[in-house]
């Protein structure tokens, strides 16, 4: 008798996603398509992409472009992809995912970044403050559902008297 055994099928594991940084002070950045410059306000940025509201409304998905962003550790220089609109939410902000960008502009950018994240722009903060207010919620229920049982136990021995 010939036993046949099932193996699980592994799925290739997504990576996980770099963090993103919500970008303080409605920053600028120079962004170049067929040769016409667009000002875009900033919104968020990771270490793959990010989104902005360009001035001349959005792109069509799919268009190649070039990015500008000065940062406090120099100007950064990128070849973006424009993505789909309404990114974060927000209707008018168009993601863009980065292209190539050369060593310089990376370690810059990289640099900056790592700044943002630190200085508390990150959206992983806001996912540990998340948890932190659910688990004060959560705490502060208890006691109120312990509070009430000690009082409703008080009325009724009130009451008995």
């Amino acid at each position: 008798m010939l036993l046949l055994m099932r193996q699980k099928v592994q799925k290739p594991r997504k990576s996980a996603r770099p963090p993103r940084i919500r970008v303080p002070n409605n920053e600028r950045a120079l962004f170049t398509v067929n040769n016409q410059k667009l000002v875009g306000v900033i919104q968020r940025l990771s270490l793959t992409g990010g989104s902005a509201i360009l001035s001349k409304g959005p792109i069509s998905q799919g268009t190649l472009g070039d990015m500008g962003l000065n940062t406090v550790f120099g100007k950064v220089k990128a070849q973006i992809q424009f993505l789909h609109t309404g990114a974060d939410g927000i209707p008018l902000a168009q993601a863009f995912r980065f292209i190539d960008m050369d060593d310089v502009s990376r370690e810059r950018f990289s640099a900056a970044a790592a700044q943002m994240q630190s200085a508390g722009f990150s959206d992983v903060k806001e996912k540990a403050l998340g948890d932190l207010t659910s688990q004060s919620l959560s705490k502060l229920r208890d006691s109120i559902s312990r509070l009430s049982v000690l009082i409703n136990s008080g009325r009724q021995q009130r009451a008995k008297k």
